[in-house]
């Protein structure tokens, strides 16, 4: 029996606008076991990296997360005070590989200090003690050690996101975010770093949930996959459940979105419309305006969530009415 390390139960972060309450997560629910890789995927502006930041307690002002627990560990980490979880939590035990590695890294600090920082700051060590350990980190996702005196504009984009991988693998914590971690790097240097992803979860028994708005990455790596639309997951089960079994119109729109190269060649399809304002997102179903099948009731009421295999969630009305 795999053993729980994540439980997210009908969480919600909302952004207090003064145009209005964004409800960036409206309402998800999913569950992470020791040693899995959770991919989440949708369209940009979905709630995906709303999600990842609610996670690790970062969400950026006017957000704030209004409702649902995150339990990691058996404790819900919402009802730890912000000094606590960063003391106990953040890093130890969860942290994230950030959007953007260009932006992530000090550009006035060269790439060994930065390093060394989680170390100082996290075990006390002073920065002589660390630098062994920044070292071996940098080793690890194969890069020369020598490369610690150097700045962040002196390294490739596929250098710069892998320094971000170590440092968050510095305290050997039990999950790992992934935020888009291929973002801005050429299709050579993506295989690379889903490899060194997938090497390093295979070495160390990670768990890492992996953000991304490409559904072949995802394919490569995770165990489950959740499918996110206008702040809800609509559709959640294993990889192969999502992968060969798409149960929900918005996921199997994704994945006739993109190309084979093997197999049955089919035409590429395209979503209409846009993703809906989450100020005031549609009634029902959010994705309706969208849906080539929807129903009256689809822009009336909210669909429930049905299980339509073992494991298989999806909420659309196409199978809440069967």
């Amino acid at each position: 029996m795999p053993e729980k390390l994540l439980e997210v139960r009908d969480l919600k972060t909302y952004f207090y606008t003064t145009k209005g309450v964004v409800k960036a997560v409206d309402g998800i629910s999913f569950t992470l076991n020791k040693g899995e890789v959770m991919g989440l995927a949708g369209e940009s502006g979905c709630g995906k990296s709303t999600t990842a930041y609610s996670i690790i307690r970062l969400v950026p002002p006017p957000g704030r997360i209004v409702g649902g627990k995150i339990i990691f560990e058996g404790k819900n980490l919402l009802d730890m005070d912000s000094e606590e979880y960063r003391r106990k939590i953040r890093w130890k035990k969860i942290s994230m590989v950030f959007q953007g590695a260009m932006n992530a890294l000090n550009p006035v600090y060269t790439i060994g200090d930065q390093l060394a920082e989680v170390f100082m700051i996290h075990r006390g060590m002073t920065k002589r003690e660390a630098m062994p350990h920044v070292y071996e980190l940098l080793s690890m996702v194969g890069i020369d050690p020598k490369r610690a005196k150097s700045y962040p504009h002196e390294l490739s984009g596929g250098m710069k996101q892998r320094v971000m991988i170590a440092m968050a693998l510095a305290l050997h914590p039990p999950l790992v975010i992934a935020d888009e971690p291929t973002t801005a790097l050429d299709v050579v240097v993506q295989a690379q770093i889903m490899n060194l992803l997938k090497k390093l979860q295979r070495e160390h028994g990670i768990s890492i949930i992996l953000i991304t708005h490409d559904l072949s990455l995802i394919a490569e790596i995770a165990d489950k996959v959740a499918i996110m639309y206008a702040g809800k997951i609509v559709e959640y089960g294993t990889a192969d459940q999502v992968y060969l079994n798409p149960q929900h119109p918005y996921t199997k729109a994704l994945l006739n979105s993109i190309p084979r190269i093997r197999g049955e060649i089919s035409k590429l399809e395209w979503i209409p419309g846009q993703p809906p304002d989450l100020i005031a997102p549609p009634p029902g179903c959010r994705f309706h305006p969208r849906c080539k099948f929807k129903m009256d009731i689809c822009m009336k009421e909210e669909p429930p969530v049905i299980e339509v295999e073992p494991g298989h969630y999806v909420a659309c009305w196409l199978h809440a009415k069967k």
